[in-house]
């Protein structure tokens, strides 16, 4: 089933482009090639200039879940890591079924 994952990741103050940078850095180098991987989106939070979030499309919660693995054992993001100023949040999500009609 597939997935969306929201990403939100406060950047340390004043260092959000750079924090921009390095993600699609990222995603540019190795996004394209990643199993289940089918694309994201970034965006700035109006209220608060330091943070970014990050709206991602996986094939799958099993997909999203072999790549962070890699992605800690290779330590992929810790270009990354170096700019937050606090631990991400991920959030996943799944799109719910419609409901079925009531009876008449």
């Amino acid at each position: 089933m597939a997935i969306k994952v929201i990403v939100e990741l406060q950047a340390k103050p004043g260092r959000r482009d750079d924090l921009r940078r390095v993600l699609e850095s990222l995603i540019a180098a190795s996004g394209p090639g990643q199993d289940g991987f089918l694309g994201s989106t970034r965006y700035g939070v109006l209220d608060d200039p330091d943070v970014l979030v990050e709206i991602a499309d996986w094939e799958s919660a099993e997909a999203r879940e072999a790549h962070m693995k890699e992605a800690t054992a290779t330590g992929a993001y810790a270009p990354l890591l170096e700019l937050l100023a606090a631990p991400f949040r991920a959030t996943v999500i799944s799109q719910l079924p419609r409901p079925d009609p009531a009876p008449r």
